[in-house]
């Protein structure tokens, strides 16, 4: 393991929600979190990705610009202890992090690997049953708000004057 404080990630699916971004319109994760994720540093984990960069083309994994950090990642903390990131962190797609899987070695990996395979099917699986369901609330969210027609609204007065 190439991480300084030797912490392994406990990979689950709250942990996971919280590292994927939504960035140029692609659900992504960050190279530290994959790192961190993973057992290595970020400076480590990069220069594996550099080493095998054929397995990582552009829709697979990219850099942020300075405004993608500072719009979507204002909530982390990327300052380093001079005030600043030293460098623009990579997003890596879905399709990036099944390629990390297979580029990334050691007994670690392979069980974070697994484990995010395993995660990643199940939300997924998630998604696919509960398809219908979603749909529809996304249907109705959708619907305009329609106010009450005057008829509609003499018509309940009156039912309130009869039954009263």
């Amino acid at each position: 393991m190439n991480n300084a404080d030797n912490r392994i990630i406990v990979v689950n699916e709250s942990m996971l929600k919280e590292r994927i971004h939504v960035i140029r319109s692609q659900r992504v994760m960050l190279d530290f979190d994959l790192a961190e994720i993973y057992g290595y540093s970020t400076k480590a984990f990069n220069q594996q990705v550099k080493n095998n960069i054929d397995r990582f083309p552009d829709d697979f994994r990219f850099q942020l610009s300075r405004e993608e950090v500072n719009y979507v990642l204002r909530s982390k903390n990327l300052t380093s202890s001079w005030g600043g990131s030293r460098y623009l962190p990579y997003a890596f797609t879905e399709q990036g992090i099944y390629m990390l899987m297979s580029t990334l070695k050691g007994d670690l990996a392979v069980s974070q690997s697994i484990a995010l395979v395993r995660l990643f099917k199940a939300m997924k699986d998630y998604l696919i049953e509960n398809q219908t369901l979603l749909l529809q609330k996304n249907y109705f969210a959708l619907l305009p708000r329609r106010k009450p027609s005057n008829m509609s609204v003499l018509f309940s007065r009156k039912l309130l004057k009869i039954s009263i």
